[in-house]
């Protein structure tokens, strides 16, 4: 299974949130209160998010964070690597070079590069304004009396 890290899923859930009220900065504390992620963890990875540059730090008693960009122009690979580092779907493809000492003679490097390729350009298609915006996960149902076409 491909999954995001829990610190990389938060990072995208406090990012959302942040950007729902981008008026006025945003306290660790009530962010974790909203999200009901543990405050701690919240403090992590807001740091994280600010030290790549997506988060503005803003100190004093009304101080919080506040999005850095304009959320259509925060991508959420761009969240994802300020929390775990850069999209790499093997460790070959990591930034670091990967550790696998099959890696000079791999006969699936080139497809699993095309593969991170795709997923990495799919998310940075999808903005932090996307994420933020309502989605509608299933039809709304059917009038009394309307007949639905079903997609095939």
């Amino acid at each position: 299974m491909i999954r995001l890290s829990r610190l990389a899923d938060y990072g995208v859930v406090l990012m959302t949130h942040i950007a729902g009220d981008a008026e006025r900065p945003c306290a660790a504390h009530a962010v974790a209160a909203a999200t009901r992620i543990p405050e701690p963890t919240v403090s992590k990875v807001l740091k994280a998010l600010s030290r790549h540059g997506l988060l503005e730090s803003h100190r004093g008693v009304n101080g919080g964070y506040t999005l850095a960009r304009a959320p259509s122009e925060i991508s959420v690979t761009e969240i994802i690597a300020a929390v775990d580092g850069p999209i790499a779907m093997t460790e070959c493809l990591d930034a670091d070079g990967g550790a696998c000492s099959l890696e000079t003679f791999c006969p699936t490097r080139g497809s699993w590069l095309k593969i991170n390729n795709a997923i990495r350009q799919a998310l940075d298609e999808i903005s932090l304004a996307d994420m933020i915006a309502p989605t509608l996960l299933f039809p709304p149902p059917a009038a009394p009396g309307e007949r639905r076409r079903l997609i095939s």
